[in-house]
């Protein structure tokens, strides 16, 4: 069954006309009248609707069932990554979607290739929002990914967190699997540096702070896979439950 995220008011009994965006990947499925589909709000749950007017460019649908169905990891991970080159976030937010990340926060390390004007980074805002509403259609989740704005790490580092910290380093000297095999699963901020990693500086200004070093293992991952390995671990070592 179709799944959309749709950023609507959704009740039982409703009759809503879906966005354009929604309304042409309708068209793109060739679904017809009276065809089921799944829609979300983001707000919890989902909602199963029957297509009930279908127009050359609107279509609406009656809402019909609730369901309180969740997929998410009962602790919040929160990848903080350190920009990589060209496409790369893209790649990065889809994936860390489908591993369940609560938030990404992308950051502006002194490492990084990339920079952006407050211009781009407000585009590039959106367009992994949208990468993460899409990712969240294709693996079930009824709830998104919070995506922050672009931020400098030094001001990023100087906000409070509530969540422990985790900077990702080679020069680690305890893993990241033998550290959760011994604490109990629990809200984390996962610290990935860009090509390069983290500058000593950073790394030394993170350590002041709180954060607690620890690495993935003999091989030197890239920036675009070190913490999607991170993610997966911990959904390996704490499971869903």
């Amino acid at each position: 069954m179709p799944r959309f995220y749709c950023p609507l008011p959704l009740a039982v009994g409703a009759t809503v006309t879906l966005p354009d965006a929604i309304a042409h990947h309708v068209h793109v499925l060739r679904l017809a009248a009276g065809d089921t589909l799944t829609l979300f709000n983001g707000e919890g749950g989902e909602y199963a609707a029957v297509l009930s007017v279908i127009g050359k460019r609107q279509a609406q649908a009656e809402v019909k069932a609730f369901s309180p169905r969740e997929a998410e990891l009962p602790y919040a991970l929160t990848l903080a990554q350190a920009l990589p080159e060209g496409s790369k976030m893209d790649w990065i937010v889809e994936k860390a979607v489908e591993l369940g990340a609560a938030a990404i926060q992308p950051l502006a390390a002194r490492r990084c290739v990339v920079r952006l004007s407050p211009e781009r980074a407000e585009k590039k805002l959106e367009h992994w929002q949208a990468i993460a509403a899409a990712a969240a259609e294709q693996c079930g989740r009824n709830r998104l990914t919070q995506l922050g704005a672009p931020m400098e790490f030094n001001a990023w580092m100087a906000q409070s967190c509530l969540h422990p910290r985790i900077l990702f380093s080679p020069r680690a000297g305890q893993e990241l699997s033998a550290w959760a095999r011994h604490h109990p699963p629990q809200a984390l901020t996962l610290m990935i540096g860009p090509e390069g990693g983290f500058s000593p500086e950073e790394e030394d200004a993170a350590i002041a702070a709180g954060a607690l070093v620890l690495g993935l293992g003999a091989r030197v991952l890239r920036t675009e896979t070190a913490g999607l390995a991170a993610l997966a671990a911990l959904n390996a070592c704490w499971g869903e439950i």
